[in-house]
């Protein structure tokens, strides 16, 4: 990496810090005062990625060098109308954040539901051993500066608490807004499922105008024994937009999740899923689908830790590239020693829809027991000449025999969405983006 670089962008973000430390939102704790110094302390020994890592050698954020925006600070003021758009109907648990700031008047939790939900700066006031037990804990920034980063400027985010044995009858939607150009906000979220709890999560992120700016966003899951919960995760921003996230999901004996991850927005996004299987019997499925055009840049990156014996995992990755895009998958199984009995299975599948479009994909497995049955493939190709001759044998215009066939391919993901109103408006999404004229 560049000198240029390390000036330019973490030597002005620690500046940054170091000014904004005082007027910090968060409440007076001397463990989140030290959580918060040591992630500052540790950008000072961490560098930019580039082409160079082995994680990133098809991800080249070079851009990144010139959108140093300063942390959003004022969020502006939005009625219910303005993000109309946005809400599901048949979820009336809302959390929603404007510009990074909490916003009461525009989220909505049943009291009634059992579940605490909020901004993360009352809930570390209320439940504290809960909280400072957990957070920042299982997102690792020793190794990841845009974790580091993250923690840093850790002003406040979304907590979520499911009590023991209590199951959510609605699902509970977690909206970040942007609506101001060239800002960057640091999204975090806690998620945390004792015991029993069974929860279904909407996280979404969403932008009101076509701008650029840096989204750096963090996820922290913590499933107890038992816990159920599914996870449904999508990023519309801008198409001039950065979009950097990271998601550490840790799982407990018996406990199950399950997500679907759907990327439609940024000029250059990443995300990284890192999960552990932490106990016996832990399950995981996630599924993800990439929808990019244009120039867009889509790098996905997954790592499933099978760390206990008797562990399941299924993924399914797609990714539908047209025009000039890239997208990059890259996804790593790994069995431990003493993970015997693991039952793991990979799939990437991945469809150009032009002959400039480009995908990178790179399953692994690393198998270090040896009672285990793992699989893993991967499939780039272009629309099936013999369904399309089929299509248009029946009647279908070109045109429309390669809608249906693109909108066949990502819906197989979208299906797997269990939550009606979301699902309906995603579905519209990839219709409308998968249109040939």
């Amino acid at each position: 990496m560049s000198s240029v670089i390390k000036d330019d962008y973490l030597t002005q973000l620690i500046a940054s810090w170091k000014a904004e430390a005082a007027a910090s939102a968060m409440p007076a704790m001397s463990w989140l005062d030290q959580l918060r110094t040591s992630a500052a302390g540790r950008i000072e020994a961490l560098r930019l990625p580039t082409t160079r890592d082995e994680e990133w050698r098809f991800t080249d954020i070079t851009p990144l060098k010139s959108a140093l925006f300063p942390r959003a600070s004022v969020a502006s003021s939005l009625t219910g109308s303005d993000i109309a758009r946005y809400t599901l109907d048949d979820v009336p648990n809302r959390v929603v954040f404007v510009d990074g700031q909490f916003s009461a008047e525009l989220s909505s939790i049943e009291h009634d539901s059992g579940v605490i939900a909020g901004n993360l700066s009352s809930l570390a006031r209320e439940h504290t051993a809960t909280v400072a037990h957990h957070l920042g804990r299982l997102a690792d920034f020793q190794d990841d500066i845009f974790v580091a980063l993250n923690t840093a400027f850790l002003h406040d985010g979304v907590g979520i608490i499911i009590p023991a044995d209590v199951s959510a009858a609605a699902p509970i939607h977690v909206l970040f807004i942007t609506s101001q150009p060239e800002q960057t906000t640091y999204p975090r979220c806690l998620v945390i499922a004792e015991p029993g709890a069974r929860a279904t999560l909407v996280e979404e992120y969403v932008a009101l105008r076509d701008a650029a700016y840096l989204t750096n966003s963090v996820m922290e899951m913590h499933l107890a024994r038992s816990a159920q919960v599914q996870h449904m995760r999508v990023q519309r921003e801008s198409q001039q937009a950065f979009h950097i996230a990271n998601n550490t999901t840790v799982i407990a004996p018996d406990a199950c999740y399950r997500a679907v991850s759907l990327t439609l927005g940024a000029q250059i996004s990443r995300y990284s899923q890192n999960i552990v299987l932490a106990g016996e019997h832990a399950e995981c499925a996630i599924d993800g689908l990439t929808l990019i055009a244009g120039k867009q840049l889509a790098d996905t990156h997954t790592f499933i830790d099978h760390a206990k014996p008797h562990g399941r995992s299924q993924q399914l990755h797609k990714c539908i590239a047209d025009d000039s895009a890239r997208g990059v998958f890259s996804g790593k199984i790994m069995v431990r020693p003493h993970a015997q009995l693991t039952d793991s299975r990979q799939m990437s599948r991945n469809l150009l829809l032009s002959d400039k479009a480009r995908v990178d994909t790179k399953p692994q497995l690393e198998i270090f027991a040896d009672d285990v049955k793992c699989a893993h493939g991967a499939t780039i190709g272009q629309l099936d000449k013999e369904a399309l001759f089929y299509l248009r044998s029946r009647g279908l215009s070109d045109a429309a025999a390669r809608n249906l066939l693109t909108y066949a391919f990502g819906g197989e993901v979208i299906n797997r969405i269990p939550v009606a109103s979301l699902k309906q408006q995603l579905e519209k999404l990839v219709l409308v983006s998968t249109q040939v004229n």
